[in-house]
């Protein structure tokens, strides 16, 4: 399982000592920071080029940034944090020169192979930039065969032949995001040779299955006379390669090369069959000249586990969901890494949505609260730290709350990004003509705005952040007695200080804005959010009386259960009814909340069809067989399915995602489902010819604990176990604080050491340590015993280049 994150900046040259950004947490991270651009000549040098860049796994984009107006030094300062939900061979960046009359033009790009982002995560890197050639734009495998015959011919002599057989091809990109039409042509070439054959053309897929077989002559008799290839009577076999190209059959268009692969004939001296599969490689293997054409900075963080069957996390796992229960709770393995792996923000992370799989997390964290509410002296401080406690609330938040932000914060963000209304009232930063009156009045209407949304917005609260805030209430108001508001304080800290205004200050890494965005709406935004902070803070609450009747009623409210989801995006909808032929296929735009889904002509317009919610039988993936389109899926109900194509293959995931948790509690979904379309008189998956045939293959289990993740239990127990294995020195320096005397009574400089963990019953936390350091052993064993490469060649390590 893969993630990613990116940082990224473009530049000219070089800087001499570039400034390094903090590594964010996570998956795949992508930072995009600065681009720098080469010296200003050629069509796309002028000094007023508008940039954007595209990230993309190997050909389908899947993400871009804002453009960047009128700089050969772009900072654009985008976080992208997602997990990568399919096998990739590339991951790449493009930056473009923003077309105004004509299409967008590339100006160059960074291509880092798989196996090599573990040497670039958490560091930041200055990429130079490649030329863009179709010809090198490849991915994708190609399996073959090849074997050396002997034949006797007719005058009794013999001669040697080449076998080639070309079995099939995994991966091949889309083709303006459509399956391609592929065909190989099959080369045996050498010094004095060119003889080529090709294979015929599959239509409409990304993966097809050739199994054709090709013949060549190697070598002849001298006193063989039938006419032949050879321009020598014997020629040297240690020279000849068989060169394998794919192509996409342009019909009356030009065909689009797909990649190249060379394996040399004497790889056949030692062994007369040899079978292989191998990466596609650009024309030429990618060598040209490359010319200066700048340079682009990239924080990439890169996450790989290697997870083990379900059965080896058992242990642990076990462990972990016991933490609730465990006394006192600084004892129980999940507080145990959290102690541990206390400056690894990320740590908390997987415990936090493995408990919150298993509906464990309010238990957790109310433990752990009233722990830290234990050592807290002031009433004034609560929650204020960095600690287990408010890292967990905040992970929890960002995970369950993503749809509360949307529905809540998204319109008035979306006003105040679009409308540029200066809101600066600092006297040192006013521009020239700029009205401080007019800025204040400004920046109290979006204040106003903002703050409305937010202390109206109680009913869309999600039932899990409002239980947990309900018994921050509780705790609170138990540890201080005396004051009648710290309750209020208790949850203020987290909701508005913690939540709303740190999405108002960075609405792009809570997916409210597309990008990040520019420094005047930035500074208006910073204001904003820091009066929601004011505003939300206690001291604010006691001097006005209106705003604090609000808050009060927000607060008391947010602690009754309530769902609302919403989710918008453009898609490709396949016509209910129609033939496999034909353009059944038409923009619309999908929209569900938690009641309802339907579909529009036009964003905001009115639905063309409405379907509630409480119909969905089930939401599955559709195999791209069905209508030669890749990522598509299918809303199974009480009438026809609904057929959607997404924008993309992470889109898709997202949409399966959640209109399955919207639909999780339905009673009436099924438990199988086809995987493929009833077209022709049967479905395509399992042959059958009955229309209301019950499913072929199992719906996949719906997780009930999470609105917007797809939470895998095996993957985040690897990612625990990987982080207690990393701080196993820490861990075995907290058994030998529980187990020894010194702990209580020991030299100064034993206790400072042993002060940075919690430990309130020595014997209950050695006992859990031990549990864990057993439980790692056994973990490690299995990987240890599971960790056998893959054979150079097959078909999950194939051949890179070519080999001899």
């Amino acid at each position: 399982t893969s993630y990613v994150m990116l940082n990224s900046q473009f530049r000219p040259h070089p800087p001499c000592a570039p400034h390094t950004l903090p590594p964010q947490p996570g998956l795949l991270s992508l930072t995009q920071s600065i681009l720098n651009l080469g010296p200003c000549s050629g069509p796309n040098r002028q000094r007023d080029l508008c940039t954007f860049c595209t990230i993309s796994l190997d050909q389908e984009e899947v993400f871009r940034t804002k453009v960047f107006d009128k700089s050969l030094s772009p900072f654009y300062g985008e976080d992208f944090y997602f997990e990568i939900p399919r096998p990739f061979q590339c991951l790449s960046f493009y930056v473009f020169a923003k077309g105004v009359f004509q299409r967008d033009l590339p100006v160059g790009k960074v291509s880092i192979r798989k196996e090599e982002l573990c040497k670039f995560s958490g560091k930041e890197h200055w990429f130079g930039l490649q030329p863009v050639d179709p010809n090198s734009e490849v991915q994708g495998k190609v399996h073959l065969e090849m074997r050396l015959n002997e034949l006797i011919i007719e005058n009794g002599s013999m001669c040697q032949q080449l076998l080639v057989r070309i079995i099939e091809c995994q991966g091949l990109p889309l083709i303006s995001g459509q399956n391609c039409d592929p065909y190989a042509t099959v080369s045996l070439v050498g010094p004095a040779r060119f003889d080529q054959k090709k294979t015929k053309v599959k239509k409409k897929t990304s993966d097809p299955q050739f199994e054709e077989t090709f013949y060549f002559e190697v070598t002849r008799p001298n006193s063989y006379t039938k006419k032949s290839h050879f321009q020598v009577e014997e020629e040297d076999i240690e020279k000849l390669e068989i060169k394998v190209d794919l192509w996409n059959n342009g019909n009356l268009a030009q065909d689009v090369f797909l990649g190249e692969t060379r394996v040399s004939v004497k790889i056949l001296r030692n062994d007369h069959i040899h079978r292989a599969w191998y990466l596609l490689q650009p024309k030429g293997n990618g060598k040209s000249k490359t010319d200066d054409l700048g340079s682009l900075r990239l924080n990439v963080t890169y996450t790989e586990d290697n997870v083990l069957p379900s059965a080896c996390y058992t242990p642990l796992r076990t462990l972990l969901l016991k933490s609730p229960d465990i006394k006192p709770i600084s004892a129980s393995a999940a507080h145990i890494l959290g102690d541990i792996c206390r400056e690894r923000y990320e740590a908390v992370l997987p415990v936090v949505r493995l408990l919150l799989h298993h509906s464990r997390l309010v238990s957790f964290v109310s433990a752990i609260a009233a722990l830290e509410l234990e050592n807290t002296q002031e009433a004034n401080t609560i929650f204020r730290g960095n600690s287990l406690a408010t890292r967990c609330i905040d992970d929890m938040m960002k995970i369950v709350g993503r749809s509360y932000l949307t529905v809540t914060l998204k319109p008035v963000l979306d006003e105040i990004c679009e409308s540029n209304k200066t809101c600066e009232i600092d006297p040192i930063k006013l521009k020239e003509g700029d009205n401080v009156e007019v800025n204040k009045e400004n920046l109290q209407g979006y204040v106003q705005k903002v703050f409305s949304s937010i202390t109206q917005s109680s009913s869309s609260c999600p039932p899990l952040m409002c239980d947990v805030f309900r018994s921050l209430r509780q705790l609170a108001s138990k540890r201080f007695p005396d004051d009648p508001h710290v309750q209020y304080s208790a949850v203020s800290s987290f909701v508005f200080l913690r939540f709303f205004a740190v999405a108002v200050l960075s609405p792009h890494t809570f997916q409210l804005r597309p990008h990040h965005p520019d420094l005047e709406v930035s500074r208006t935004l910073t204001l904003i959010s820091k009066t929601i902070q004011t505003l939300g803070s206690w001291g604010s609450l006691s001097k006005n009386k209106l705003v604090c009747i609000h808050v009060f009623v927000f607060i008391l409210t947010v602690s009754m259960s309530s769902l609302y989801l919403f989710y918008y995006r453009e898609v490709q909808k396949r016509a209910q009814g129609r033939k496999r032929i034909g353009k059944n296929f038409k923009k619309r735009w999908l929209r569900v909340t938690s009641r309802e889904l339907s579909y529009h002509k036009h964003r905001g317009k009115e639905a063309l069809c409405i379907m509630p919610v409480k119909n969905i039988q089930a939401v599955e993936k559709l195999d791209e067989s069905a209508f030669n389109r890749k990522n598509m899926f299918q809303v199974l109900h009480s009438e026809k399915p609904l057929y959607v194509q997404a924008g993309n293959c992470v889109e898709a995931s997202e949409w399966v995602e959640v209109l399955s948790q919207v639909s999780r509690c339905n009673p009436d979904r099924l438990g199988t489902f086809h995987p493929s379309a009833y077209l022709a008189g049967a479905w395509l998956c399992c042959r059958s010819l009955s229309d209301s045939q019950p499913g072929c293959k199992p719906c996949t289990p719906t997780l009930l604990a999470n609105l917007q993740l797809d939470i895998d239990c095996d993957r985040e127990t690897e990612r625990i176990f990987s982080l207690f294995t990393s701080s196993y020195s820490k861990l075995q320096k907290m058994e030998d604080a529980c187990a020894s005397i010194a702990v209580y009574q020991g030299p100064l400089r034993e206790q400072d050491d042993y002060s940075l963990f919690t430990i309130q019953d020595s014997k209950e936390t050695f006992h859990t340590v031990r549990q864990i350091s057993h439980i790692l052993k056994e973990l490690q064993r299995e990987h240890d015993t599971r960790s056998g490469t893959a054979q150079y060649g097959s078909q999950e390590n194939p051949i890179v280049g070519k080999t001899s």
